[in-house]
């Protein structure tokens, strides 16, 4: 049997005066931290590297004071404000480094003047598709909202605290060329590959070079079953073979597609429709 000890500490017998003392004069405001002990807790928060917390402490500890909060209660808060900080800060660190290139939202995406049928979009938008590693490919000709639609759904992606890297097909051969000296180029597409969606964009635009071809088919085949792809394009995949070697775009497209939700774009450039409609540039004096 352990025995028990009857001897009340120190501390305590110290905090229970100090408490009847506070309760005899008959004065119920909590004191106010001094200055040095808010500068020692600043100090403590640089040494921690809260930033966030150290910015909002003098605002949210007077809060605290004057609304008699539960010391529990701000140091709540206080934490609170450190992460929304640090959450707020990676989301933009994400957005940079995704390397998106017109930062277009949903903000600005008009669903019901798309071809895609609004079940599709709200569908596409709640992103589980991405969790289950499955790919998105958007094809139709140019100015149906392929590209904006597409970025759209990776600054979402962000928001929704995933990663994201964008890509035009150009960019890939240009990897495969700097990194074909030293034969890295399968690290440097993994390296692609470690963020939950990767986007694609404009392909068939242009006649794809060899590089770019090989790029591609090296980005697919990697991120196939393990990361997610969304890819806009003038063709439909099955037409690849028009834009690379058939054998290449024959690999590319059965990995591409296996698990792959396929949109199609059509009618009239939306770019198009506001220059003929005098929307497209802000009216000059007359």
């Amino acid at each position: 049997m352990i025995a028990t000890s009857t001897d009340t500490p120190t501390t305590t017998s110290s905090t229970s005066s100090a408490a009847s003392s506070a309760s005899s004069s008959g004065s119920s405001a909590p004191s106010a931290p001094s200055g040095q002990a808010l500068e020692e807790m600043l100090r403590l928060a640089r040494r921690l590297r809260m930033p966030y917390l150290r910015a909002h402490a003098p605002e949210v500890l007077a809060t605290a004071r004057a609304q008699r909060w539960d010391p529990a209660e701000a140091l709540r808060v206080l934490l609170a404000e450190e992460i929304a900080g640090r959450d707020e800060a990676t989301i933009r660190a994400r957005r940079k480094k995704a390397g998106f290139p017109a930062g277009k939202t949903f903000a600005v995406w008009n669903e019901t003047a798309s071809s895609i049928p609004q079940a599709t979009q709200q569908a596409l938008r709640t992103l589980e598709w991405v969790d289950r590693h499955e790919n998105l490919c958007v094809c139709g000709p140019s100015g149906t909202g392929k590209s904006h639609f597409c970025e759209a759904l990776g600054q979402a992606a962000i928001d929704s605290g995933r990663s994201v890297a964008w890509f035009a097909i150009d960019e890939l051969g240009a990897l495969v060329r700097r990194h074909r000296a030293d034969d890295s180029i399968t690290k440097a597409i993994a390296r692609l590959t470690r963020v939950d969606l990767v986007i694609v964009d404009d392909i068939g635009m242009l006649p794809v070079g060899a590089d770019a071809a090989e790029g591609f088919y090296r980005l697919v085949d990697a991120a196939y079953e393990h990361r997610s792809l969304a890819v806009s394009s003038n063709l439909h995949p099955s037409g690849f073979d028009e834009l690379m070697p058939k054998t290449l775009a024959t690999a590319t497209v059965d990995r591409l597609l296996h698990h792959a939700h396929i949109c199609l774009t059509d009618g009239d450039s939306f770019r198009l429709t506001q220059a003929t409609a005098g929307k497209g540039v802000k009216p000059l004096p007359s």
